[in-house]
């Protein structure tokens, strides 16, 4: 298959159309990502004239009805609904509350981050978390005396924390889907990389607020039952349990404690759901364009000019990962959304990792990682454009105290630089498969 240039115009369509809105006007969700996507597809349905209309329909097809895809599609559905039922169950405020009533006073800044941590592992959403604990963050701001810029910091590197580690995150499916590996493999990953990220984190918040007073007497009212289907989705998910089942016994946990406790009707609990899949419908549909676009970028020859061009510019297993990082970085730098990055980079990072023999989990990792160390940072993504709307700052006052996306990015470079790399050529891999197939085969006999 030839390596042409051009098959990777539906890409650069994109990229102007997205980015080039976004300088322009000021406002870089002033052009929808499905909006630039779609054009992005037409633009490829145009390209290769020895193809037919039909068979470019059947290339997308093939690409959009891929196992990984569709699964990834149903995970952020189910993921949604138990977003939706736990936050109208009144999970949110009283996880929040529990952990501000037991917190001491002079830890009320390093609380909000792990506060947000335990919150976006649970839900599963950095947006969710930043909406959740926002208020709060004003609240403690105001009764303390802590920099407004501060508190909100907190609230958005605890957010980033689980939007990058979460079970349920919709990075974290994207992430697992695309390469083919386990999640809990890929949490164990992850959790060893940013963990001293984290660690760090807390203490650098805790020196930046020390000496400052605290004379609040607030209190937090919370019911501990309220708490448990976020306990039990994590839990589960840790164990290894189906993500699926998981999330279901979430969702029904979710309804019984609901109704139980006056939250809402069983048939307003229907409705909580259908809102929670209702905001992710979008990124599913932008999952399926983008399948749809890499298909045919890959049947152009332009996904092997990827591959070959950091093949050229990479030595070994290290440069392929750094490679991986870079790829994914450079991606949301121009998307502004860390998940969109990942479905799109996903591909491209799975074919260098099998050539340079880094594993699934790995190559899973490292995207995740990479693409939430620039949703964290850029002042033109969601996260920050939220948070500083929440509490009438601007993503430039808050981007000094954002620690850990900058911590965590330095510690998956220290973790690609210094970890024993242990390469398998891909022709030795193919050869141990075929071995491999070869005895399953006569075992069958």
């Amino acid at each position: 298959m030839k390596r042409r240039g051009w098959a990777l115009l539906p890409f650069i369509v994109f990229i102007v159309l997205f980015a080039g809105v976004g300088i322009i006007s000021g406002d870089f969700y002033g052009m929808p990502a499905l909006v630039a996507f779609v054009a992005a597809l037409f633009v490829g349905m145009l390209q290769n004239r020895k193809l037919t209309f039909d068979e470019k329909l059947s290339i997308i097809a093939k690409g959009a009805g891929d196992v990984n895809i569709i699964t990834m599609i149903l995970i952020f559905i189910v993921a949604g609904a138990f977003s939706g039922v736990v936050t109208a169950a009144g999970g949110v405020d009283s996880t929040v509350n529990f952990g501000l009533s037991v917190m001491p006073p002079q830890f009320m800044v390093p609380g909000l981050f792990v506060i947000g941590c335990f919150i976006s592992l649970s839900m599963g959403t950095s947006m969710g978390t930043i909406t959740a604990l926002a208020p709060i963050a004003l609240g403690v701001s105001q009764q303390t005396g802590f920099p407004l810029a501060i508190c909100i910091g907190a609230v958005v590197c605890g957010a980033m924390f689980g939007d990058n580690l979460s079970m349920i995150s919709d990075t974290t499916i994207a992430a697992v889907r695309t390469q083919g590996c386990e999640m809990k493999d890929k949490f164990k990953q992850n959790f060893f990389i940013v963990l001293p990220a984290a660690v760090v984190t807390v203490i650098l918040f805790f020196i930046q607020t020390l000496g400052m007073s605290y004379n609040s007497q607030a209190s937090y009212d919370y019911n501990f039952v309220q708490v448990i289907p976020y306990l039990v989705v994590l839990i589960g998910a840790l164990i290894g349990f189906n993500v699926f089942l998981v999330l279901i016994s979430g969702i029904i946990l979710s309804m019984i404690v609901g109704v139980a406790y006056g939250e809402f009707t069983l048939l307003e609990s229907f409705t909580a759901i259908g809102d929670g899949m209702t905001g992710l419908f979008e990124i599913s549909i932008i999952s399926l364009i983008v399948a749809c676009i890499v298909s045919l970028i890959k049947e152009n020859g332009g996904i092997n000019l990827i591959i070959d061009t950091i093949k050229k510019r990479t030595k070994g297993k290290r440069g392929a990962e750094f490679g991986i990082a870079l790829l994914v970085l450079l991606v949301d730098l121009c998307t502004a959304n860390n998940t969109v990055a990942i479905v799109m980079a996903g591909p491209i990072a799975k074919e260098i990792g099998d050539e340079f023999g880094v594993e699934p989990k790995r190559v899973a990792s490292l995207l995740d990682i990479f693409a939430s160390v620039g949703q964290g940072l850029i002042p033109y993504g969601a996260q920050l454009l939220t948070a500083a709307a929440l509490v009438g700052l601007t993503p430039l006052n808050i981007i000094p105290n954002l620690y850990y996306p900058a911590l965590m990015a330095v510690c998956a470079i220290l973790f690609i630089l210094f970890r024993p790399q242990n390469f398998i050529p891909k022709r030795k891999r193919q050869e141990e498969k075929a071995i491999q197939e070869e005895i399953a085969e006569r075992i069958k006999l």
